[in-house]
């Protein structure tokens, strides 16, 4: 019989129904040959791998760059040049320009990220072998051979091996946070659901990947492979593009504009000299390739790529230290500029391990604090006062009894406290220490003798225990729902005596339950009664025999709390004008009443999956900018939250733990996960992981991100000036030529200004320690004061357009300045050779860039403001001067570069030539700083 998978919602089906489309039986299971038939038709029970991007292809694509592919084009013809020409042993221009290219690109690929992991992270999540029933025979096999219709049984501690409909249910508890976002283990059952519901409220379903942490069932198998929910979302990630980062946009524009600004220049140049010049044939176009690898070379800052690369290294470096670990490198400048963190609840912004809170007995209210599971914490009355008489006696013995009606343990390693076994049940044992009660001495006095397991038609759970001191008796502990409980209790526990409970009592009791519930905490109620000594050997001991006429204890309330830290960052976080929004998959009370308490604004209700699945885009659109908490939400309801913020313009940071973030967090622009709770698949998909799991280190890598990029627009402002003030000297001095005595020693063709390989030397070696030194510059006070850098602003804004212009412009007029006064002829007579004219340039040049370092630290505050603050910085000034002097005096050097020995008069006047760029440029931010100043009066 062929089944029809897709034409079943087993959710919403009878067991026998699902049973009957999936044509199995729930007793005897498939036949050996059906299994077999089965798994070809439907294939093994895996997650499809993604191929492996080849190491070479890897590297080739560090050679994509179009400031890259500018420089190789360069070379390209320098080599040309070289093989006509022959002028000397080794074409240096190429080999230079090729070096700096091969040098990026090995860095590119040492610092590239991993090749995408989560597939196999996935497939590592899924069981190693399961337990079905196959022509009536339990049998152990590969959980890569489970079929659609296999009948599994389920124990605790398994890992689930496939999606399965439950047929059968004893107290089965599954947990699903990983996949979910539920914090608490889930109940199961057989019965169907009417409506169509969540992942997270599909009660009669257990899903692959997912751990089974107490009772046990069976169920049948209604998906495997990539058909299963954790199938899914591994397909979602396949199919979630690759972001690019606002720098890789604008690195990627800055070098489409240099490319198009050679091009014109070459072009127009080019036009001119054959226009004027009249020149025509071979050596024309011998002329035009030499402009056009010198034009290149000037235009495109050379060592770009690598103090990029090398900067966000350092950064990765700082980020590490302060426990957040950058698996992508461009990540690190997203971070700063990120406007939005949306956030997981669960293990997140709380700590994931559930805390009694109060404790509610007849004579009061007792709250206990200290959160998780360490059992550290005070207690104190409710209002204030003592604990003492009666509020104490019922206080103990409530916690007494919740921690004997326990099969969690609680243990201590290597000094973080755990729980094994249900959360619920460690929370419970965790308040009984903080109350004062020892595992030690109640397991002297009451030992376990039997026990009633939790099942989801009673919602209780009762133990049995014989008493030391009064060994005449037996005692039977019960928690469970309160409204069950108290449904089976005639009595109460006041003080120390024991008396009937009341109607009127009964719905008080009801009555603080629900308030407990508006305060978004889990509620349970315990209560105890004594027993006959023989009645371990009577027919009644069972749920009914045992969990009758009860003696009501009190209500317990417990609640995953927030983390400590959590408030202090999501404040820290507002205040630098990030956004911090929610997105679980827990209760909306209970999402609504922990963000109200970690200070996330909440206007309204939060909205649901469910309302999600309904809302069309247009209003989703609109919900995103006003409500900042979402529960019961699916992945692909988170996917939906984060591209319609990206939609309005935000730069979405989405941190998360769970294999149900992954594929927001490959889909933001950047994602975070947590590096102790969160799963292998969370990481994978992830640009950056919190080594400590703390909310707070998120913005201390915000922070960090901000300055990164901040000392990157400092670095880019320095480069792009120099580069734009060398290809304005190329250009207006080859228009000049004639009129500065360009032309004096040219018999035929054109003369460059600079040479090529002495604009290479400029860009490589004199500004790329200067460049790297901008760095690593200290942070700006009040960083985080200011609001996130709008998602339309460039990196490089027209402010610093102008500003470079304008260093340009000053560079190019000083330096033709001095190639004038060195030249034979010109405006300024004088007497110096090519040779000369060409040295007194390049160190002109040189000098102008090393005074714009200072200057490029901000295009407003003036560079004398914190001069000595990075020592760093003028460390590379000095090993950039020392390296200048050795091009200029230095035999091999001085005829790899075309330079002759300068005097001290020399020196001087480049010095003094090209400190002006510093003084003009104060004077201009002067100007700016006066302009804002009257701009700000205005608005007031």
């Amino acid at each position: 019989m062929e089944i029809q998978l897709d034409q079943i919602i087993p959710y919403r089906q009878t067991a026998k129904d699902v049973l009957t489309a999936l044509d199995t039986d729930a007793r005897n299971g498939l036949s050996e040959g059906e299994a077999r038939a089965r798994l070809d038709r439907y294939g093994r029970n895996e997650l499809m791998a993604e191929k492996p991007v080849p190491a070479w292809r890897k590297f080739l694509e560090q050679f994509q760059d179009v400031l890259v592919v500018l420089l190789l084009a360069a070379t390209l013809i320098s080599v040309w040049l070289w093989l006509y020409e022959r002028d000397s042993a080794l074409p240096y221009e190429a080999i230079a320009i090729f070096a700096v290219v091969l040098l990026n690109a090995i860095m590119g690929y040492i610092q590239q990220s991993r090749a995408e992991e989560a597939m196999a992270a996935l497939r590592q999540m899924t069981a190693a072998h399961a337990s079905v029933v196959r022509e009536g025979t339990r049998q152990s096999i590969p959980a890569t051979e489970v079929v659609p219709g296999d009948i599994i049984i389920i124990e605790e501690g398994n890992t689930i091996p496939a999606d399965a409909r439950v047929i059968q249910s004893t107290a089965l508890q599954t947990a699903e946070a990983a996949l979910t976002g539920e914090s608490l283990p889930v109940l199961k059952d057989d019965l169907p659901i009417a409506e169509e519901v969540g992942l997270g409220d599909r009660d009669n379903m257990i899903f692959s990947g997912t751990v089974a942490v107490y009772g046990h069932g069976r169920a049948v198998v209604t998906a495997t492979g990539m058909q299963t929910e954790m199938g899914r979302i591994a397909g979602m990630l396949k199919e979630t593009p690759i972001e690019t980062t606002p720098l890789q946009k604008e690195l990627h524009r800055v070098g489409k504009l240099l490319g198009i600004i050679v091009i014109a220049i070459a072009v127009v140049i080019i036009t001119t000299i054959i226009t004027v010049e009249h020149v025509r044939g071979f050596s024309a176009l011998f002329d035009v390739l030499i402009l056009g690898v010198a034009l290149a070379v000037a235009a495109v800052p050379e060592s770009l790529p690598a103090v990029v690369t090398v900067v966000l290294s350092l950064g990765v470096k700082r980020m590490a230290q302060k426990n957040a670990i950058v698996r992508h490198l461009a990540a690190v400048e997203t971070l700063g500029s990120a406007n939005v963190v949306a956030s997981d609840k669960t293990g997140t912004l709380t700590k994931n391990e559930m805390t009694v809170l109060t404790v509610v007995t007849a004579s009061g209210r007792v709250n206990l604090d200290g959160t998780g599971y360490s059992p550290e914490g005070d207690v104190h009355r409710e209002g204030g006062g003592e604990i003492d008489g009666a509020l104490q006696f019922e206080f103990v013995r409530a916690l007494a009894a919740a921690d004997r009606a326990s099969n969690a343990v609680l243990h201590e390693r290597n000094g973080r406290w755990a729980v094994h076994g249900d959360p619920t049940e460690g929370a419970l044992i965790v308040a009984a220490r903080k109350a004062g009660l020892e595992a030690e001495a109640l397991n002297a006095r009451l030992e376990r003798i039997g026990e009633v397991p939790f099942s989801s038609e009673r919602k209780l759970m009762s133990t049995v225990h014989s008493d030391s001191e009064q060994k005449e008796r037996l005692l039977a502990f019960t928690k469970g729902a309160p409204d069950v409980l108290l449904a089976r209790c005639t009595q109460e526990l006041v003080g120390d005596e024991i008396k009937p409970l009341t109607e009127e009592r009964r719905a008080e009791i009801l009555k603080i339950n629900e308030e407990l519930a508006g305060e978004a905490l889990r509620t349970l109620a315990v209560s105890f009664r004594t027993l006959p000594k023989d009645a371990l050997r009577q027919a009644e001991f069972d749920g009914e025999g045992v969990e009758k006429d009860l003696i009501f204890l009190g209500l317990i309330g417990m609640i995953d709390p927030p983390r400590r830290e959590a408030k202090d960052a999501v404040a820290r976080a507002m205040a630098a004008g990030v956004r911090p929004i929610m997105i679980t998959g827990d209760h909306p009370k209970t999402a609504t009443v922990i963000a109200a308490e970690l200070g996330i604004p909440i206007h309204g209700e939060a909205v649901t999956g469910a309302e999600l699945e309904k809302m069309p885009e247009e209003k989703l659109d609109r919900t995103v900018q006003e409500v900042s908490v979402y529960a019961r939400v699916n992945p692909e309801h988170k996917l939906r939250i984060v591209k319609a913020l990206q939609r309005a313009g935000a730069i979405v940071a989405m941190t998360g733990d769970g294999v149900n973030d992954a594929p927001a967090l490959k889909t933001a622009d950047i994602g975070v996960a947590m590096g102790i709770t969160g799963t292998d698949v969370s990481k994978e998909a992830s640009d950056v992981v919190l080594a400590d799991d703390n909310f707070a280190t998120i913005v201390a890598a915000v922070e960090e991100g901000r300055a990164i990029f901040s000392n990157i627009r400092k670095f880019l402002r320095y480069l792009l000036s120099s580069n734009l003030g060398e290809v304005m000297i190329m250009f207006f001095g080859l228009l000049l030529a004639d009129v500065i005595g360009l032309t004096a020693e040219s018999r035929t063709g054109i003369v460059l200004p600079l040479l090529a390989t002495q604009i290479l030397w400029i860009n490589l070696v004199t500004d790329g320690p200067p460049a790297l030194a901008l760095g690593v510059d200290p942070a700006d006070p009040g960083l985080m004061k200011e609001p996130p850098r709008p998602r339309e602003e460039g990196v490089i804004t027209h402010s610093m357009w102008a500003g470079n212009i304008f260093t340009g412009a000053v560079m190019a007029a000083g330096t033709l300045f001095v190639l004038d006064a060195s030249l034979a002829g010109g405006l300024i007579e004088s007497t110096g050779s090519l040779r000369y004219a060409q040295t007194m340039a390049f160190n002109t040049v040189v000098f102008f860039s090393l005074f714009v370092v200072f200057n490029a630290r901000s295009d407003k505050q003036s560079a004398f403001v914190g001069l000595f603050s990075n020592k760093w910085l003028w460390g590379a000034v000095l090993l950039s001067v020392l390296l200048q002097v050795m091009v200029i005096y230095v035999p091999f050097l001085q005829q790899a570069f075309s330079t002759v020995s300068l005097s001290p008069g020399d020196w001087l006047l480049c010095i003094t030539v090209a400190s002006s760029v510093l003084w003009l440029r104060e004077l201009s931010k002067i100007f700016i700083r006066a302009r804002e100043k009257r701009t700000k009066k205005g608005l007031k």
